[in-house]
């Protein structure tokens, strides 16, 4: 038989439940938190993509938010089977998921030849 008076049970009960119910929406809110997809910003401006290496991993879902500042640009990797126009004042969100490693270019496809950059994607351990 417990020797604490009633009250304190009751703060003691109250207190675990709140531990217990805190641990529950952590753990929650961190398995939502990985099924969300790496967000990757993209700016397009004369002649050239920003960043001009973009690193991923095999398997992982990302969302390239792209931007053009001045004119219509394109977003275009053959290799990975990806392309996209991209107009300005607006964000064109492409995902991708990657299915094999490598470096891959990055071409305009708005007859601008010389604005490159690269996906580099790596393997999964």
């Amino acid at each position: 038989m417990s020797t604490e008076p009633p009250s304190s049970r009751r703060w003691l009960d109250y207190r675990r439940k709140r531990f217990w119910g805190a641990a529950l929406v952590l753990v929650a809110w961190r398995a939502q938190a990985q099924d969300q997809p790496r967000i990757i910003p993209v700016t397009a401006k004369k002649f050239t993509y920003e960043p001009n290496e973009i690193h991923l991993k095999v398997g992982e879902v990302v969302v390239l938010e792209l931007r053009s500042l001045d004119v219509v640009m394109g977003f275009n990797s053959p290799d990975l089977k990806v392309r996209t126009d991209i107009l300005p004042g607006k964000v064109t969100r492409l995902e991708l998921k990657p299915d094999k490693a490598g470096t891959f270019p990055i071409v305009c496809s708005h007859h601008k030849p010389s604005m490159v950059g690269e996906l580099i994607v790596l393997p999964t351990k």
